[in-house]
């Protein structure tokens, strides 16, 4: 006889709505992080990167209802979709942080529970509005912010506990380059989230 703790879950049907390259989320005409906009500098670069990656994170959720979301990868990760979107708002309001010197606090994060922006990430339509809208207004002060700020060497206004030495100063592309790598890291994480929801792949 099997135990039940050997018995899987039927794996779900991989699937994708690209027609044209079919490892592709959807065909290129039908890809927001498409632009035709010409990177001719190096801030170009980075700021088309970090829009690239925002909307890769937005499309991953695209679609799902609040216990999709919610769900969590596998124990004892409590890693979700919706835990992302919280994080990534985290992520956000911390360049203004570090960058601006603006009065920040955390979102969700406290001493006694740093992963709380994972752990409250729970199957409630209000936790999800929430995520959403902190998300986004983060992301646009966030770009408020760089859209005053053209040179790539200015620095920290407040305290940057990036980098070998907390406390110290850091340049604008640096902290630029952690977000967009930030980004990027869990974006990898979310492709592997939405296949396990529901199937659908894509990069």
């Amino acid at each position: 006889m099997v135990s039940d703790e050997h018995v899987s879950e039927p794996a779900v049907a991989r699937w994708t709505r690209a027609t044209v390259y079919p490892d592709m989320w959807v065909d290129p005409d039908d890809d927001p992080r498409e632009s035709e906009v010409e990177v001719v500098d190096e801030r170009g670069a980075l700021l088309e990167n970090l829009r690239h990656y925002r909307l890769t994170l937005e499309m991953k959720c695209a679609g799902l209802d609040t216990e999709q979301m919610a769900r969590r990868s596998a124990p004892p990760s409590t890693m979700s979709l919706l835990g992302l979107v919280r994080h990534l708002a985290e992520e956000e309001r911390h360049f203004r942080r570090v960058m601006a010197g603006e009065d920040a606090p955390k979102l969700y994060r406290t001493d006694e529970d740093r992963d709380g922006d994972f752990n409250g990430a729970v199957a409630d339509p209000a936790v999800v509005d929430e995520a959403w809208r902190r998300w986004r207004t983060e992301v646009e002060l966030t770009d408020r912010y760089l859209a005053g700020v053209t040179d790539l060497a200015t620095r920290n206004a407040g305290y940057s506990d990036l980098g070998p030495e907390p406390g110290g100063q850091v340049q604008l592309r640096d902290v630029l380059v952690a977000k967009i790598g930030e980004y990027a890291r869990h974006c990898g994480h979310a492709d592997l989230l939405r296949e396990l929801i529901d199937g659908r792949v894509g990069q």
